[in-house]
């Protein structure tokens, strides 16, 4: 007996190794024990894995399915409300001016600072109840609220619980080095991090990534690399918000240190793209957060000239709050010009590259992990066509319906 038989549906896509997807019209997936094995036209699929034989069927006729979307770029835990701050900057405040002043970051880094554990799950865990019903299946959150010891071992232990509820996959990134608090200056938070923070998080073993802001009036290239190659040799793998603002070298120090993944880019030159390339770090592009703060977005098209296969992500925070990869997937297409296939596998195959996932996360290929989306779309196209809408309409995790209309 088959555990899950998807059948009959309008379409199947999945991201194949040569860039492309791979569609398969009247289509079918099987998943048992939590893996998929087998993807093909429905009459195929079916012979060997009959729906009546299956633990649960679905009958996906006129829908289209997909693998689970990726979210590789969040700092979905935080604290406290920044709705007025959107206000501000639609009366031309700049991000930066609302930090000097002391919002942005370093407010909702005193709302975190305030926040028991407890708090910080449930408020984790329903976001991820919206992701979730949006297709998400495995998601990156960061630390970095917290600018401190105790607060980012506590921001990270509280992903950890989060994740250990929630059907979700969720992918803790230390992030320390996210702003430099009040009160002190860049180097000496450096120091702090390097010494204190670093060690106490690798000690228990609660991230699988360290992450700097590298960014002018935050950290520079020299402070980033000393936190990236200390989180390296605490076993943290190195990840870098780089050239959001400025053009200060962040894609190039995540090309030199072999980063997993370089993420923001807006100011990134062919220079950078081609350095990204040859060095095999992952591009993150995040549409949500120019979208948010009404800016330019990031070059998609240099990187499709270059062949370089970008991730997008939503970038969830209280500077751009959203939780819907496909709203991600819509403003790709809409903002950034990508084709819909190039941002489906933005938001799926490539993304899981953002995360190191290896195992086939992001696709339905047999041996992948079972996690697949059934959206009420006749085509994958239809996804960032009919937007501002939720057309996901199931959600599965290996194997099991963990959300349905």
């Amino acid at each position: 007996m088959t555990d899950l038989v998807v059948y009959d549906a309008s379409q199947v896509v999945t991201p194949t190794d040569d860039s492309e997807l791979e569609t398969v019209r009247d289509g079918a997936v099987a998943v048992d024990d939590g893996v998929v094995v087998a993807i093909g036209p429905t009459e195929e699929v079916v012979r060997e894995h009959p729906p009546e034989n299956a633990t649960t069927a679905i009958d996906a006729s006129e829908k289209t399915v997909l693998p689970g979307f990726v979210d590789p770029h969040t700092h979905a835990l935080f604290a406290g409300d920044r709705a007025d701050e959107f206000s501000a900057k639609l009366e031309g405040a700049t991000y930066q001016e609302i930090l000097a002043e002391g919002g942005g970051i370093l407010r909702t880094v005193r709302a975190v600072r305030e926040a028991a554990r407890d708090e910080l799950v449930e408020n984790l865990l329903r976001q991820f109840d919206v992701m979730l019903a949006h297709g998400t299946t495995t998601i990156e959150v960061k630390s970095g609220y917290g600018l401190d010891v105790e607060t980012e071992v506590k921001m990270l232990e509280a992903i950890g619980e989060a994740g250990d509820r929630h059907p979700i996959d969720a992918v803790a990134t230390f992030m320390g080095a996210h702003a430099v608090p009040e009160n002190t200056d860049a180097d000496s938070y450096v120091d702090h991090v390097v010494e204190e923070q670093i060690p106490a998080v690798a000690e228990r073993g609660l991230a699988e990534f360290c992450d700097v802001f590298c960014e002018a009036g935050v950290f520079s290239v020299d402070q980033s690399r000393r936190v990236l190659e200390a989180g390296r040799e605490r076993g943290l793998k190195p990840k870098i918000h780089a050239d959001e603002f400025e053009r200060l070298g962040g894609a190039q120090l995540a090309s030199e240190l072999g980063a997993t993944s370089a993420d923001h880019l807006l100011q990134s030159t062919t220079e950078d793209v081609s350095a990204l390339g040859d060095s095999g770090v992952t591009p993150v592009l995040l549409p949500g957060t120019a979208f948010a703060l009404a800016t330019d977005y990031a070059d998609a098209d240099a990187f499709e000239r270059a062949d370089i296969p970008v991730a997008i992500a939503t970038d969830c925070n209280p500077n751009c709050f959203s939780q819907s990869m496909e709203f991600a997937i819509e403003l790709a297409c809409n903002g950034m010009r990508m084709s819909p296939a190039s941002a489906v596998r933005a938001a799926t195959k490539t993304a899981a590259a953002a995360l190191d996932r290896t195992d086939g996360a992001g696709t339905l290929q047999r041996g992948a992990p079972g996690d697949l989306v059934v959206a009420d779309v006749p085509d994958f196209e239809h996804l960032p066509y009919n937007f501002g809408v939720r057309n996901v309409e199931t959600v599965v995790k290996g194997g099991e319906v963990v959300r349905r209309d």
